[in-house]
């Protein structure tokens, strides 16, 4: 079909009785629907994403981006319930097992590596599944992350000694008066976060607040957004059956081997830190496995409070396998109804 811009921002087209004004709202529609889309399926640690998302993969013949901060270090398989070797050979995963425990990562790399990659597999595909429960890295894909300086290696090691020297406490504090306005929003049990705002105000000499805009980004490719849902007293048997799964399965043994580098941000990750104290003598290991359970069973009312607040999240059972491929199949075939 033939088509040509008018004034007023739509087009018009060619037809037996001459042209036809295509409003500008159709011609929107239509690039909107000529877009490739990314399935995004979430939802909180222990829901059951992994298996939904790779029949939804199988059915599209697509590729899966994980979207699990930890899933990312080679190191740690099983404490973050990492693909298996059968389940990477049924379906193409990305960003699993790329990082090394000692290397620098922030949701802001992921944002636009991600980009980088998804730009690729668009070329083939038009239908891509990421699948993960960080919530700053779906947000980073999703949303964008706002511009935010990069750290230089001096402030960054710096704020790492204080850190050792001092403790998260102290850090809490300065970051009260540096940033009031941070501080009433940050979890400040995470040392990550805290750091990362108080490296900024170090080198910039102004807030980490001025920085966040939350602008969203626009994307080049249409979202569609899936959350999983259980009762919580569902959800809270899978976390405790799971945690005990991969105990069986070399947990501890797995935490020892990265017991030597448990002061790096990347093993603050449960799972490994409540192990730990079980190495230092500070736990028994009956009682650090329950601590596993009780801080995943926390995570994840962190996650499900996190993702409810977005409004452009479908929810389902995930046992509703047919429910959720037919509000797929709904969402990739809209274009067959307005098309012209």
């Amino acid at each position: 079909m033939l088509f040509s811009s008018t004034r007023k921002g739509g087009k018009s087209r060619k037809t037996n009785n001459g042209y036809e004004i295509i409003p500008p709202f159709l011609v929107a529609l239509k690039e909107y629907m000529n877009k490739p889309t990314l399935i995004v399926l979430t939802g909180p640690t222990g829901i059951g994403k992994t298996d939904l998302s790779l029949s939804i993969a199988e059915a599209y013949h697509t590729s899966i981006i994980s979207a699990d901060s930890r899933q990312l270090y080679a190191d740690l398989k099983i404490g973050t319930a990492a693909p298996t070797p059968d389940q990477l050979a049924r379906v193409p995963h990305y960003f699993v097992g790329t990082l090394q425990l000692t290397d620098y990562y922030s949701a802001a790399q992921y944002e636009s590596e991600v980009l980088k990659k998804l730009n690729e597999l668009f070329q083939e595909k038009s239908v891509v599944v990421l699948t993960g429960g960080s919530m700053m890295y779906v947000d980073a894909v999703c949303k964008g992350i706002d511009d935010i300086p990069t750290v230089d290696n001096d402030t960054r090691q710096l704020m790492l000694e204080r850190y050792e020297q001092e403790g998260l406490e102290r850090l809490c504090a300065e970051l009260k008066l540096l940033d009031p306005e941070y501080y009433n929003i940050v979890d400040l049990k995470n040392p990550k976060r805290v750091i990362h705002a108080l490296e900024i105000c170090y080198m910039t000499g102004k807030t980490y607040t001025s920085f966040r805009t939350r602008t969203c980004k626009e994307r080049p490719f249409n979202i569609l957004k899936i959350g999983l849902k259980r009762d919580r007293e569902e959800l809270y048997d899978r976390i405790n059956r799971r945690v005990d799964m991969m105990m069986e399965e070399g947990l501890l043994e797995e935490a020892r081997k990265v017991y030597p580098y448990r002061n790096l941000n990347s093993l603050n990750t449960v799972g490994y830190k409540e192990l730990f104290k079980y190495f230092d003598g500070e736990w028994e290991l009956p009682f650090a496995i329950e601590k596993i359970k009780q801080n995943s069973r926390i995570y994840s009312r962190k996650q499900v409070t996190w993702f409810k607040r977005d409004t452009e999240i479908a929810w389902f059972h995930p046992d509703s396998t047919q429910e959720i491929m037919q509000y797929i199949e709904q969402h990739l075939h809209k274009a067959n109804i307005y098309s012209w």
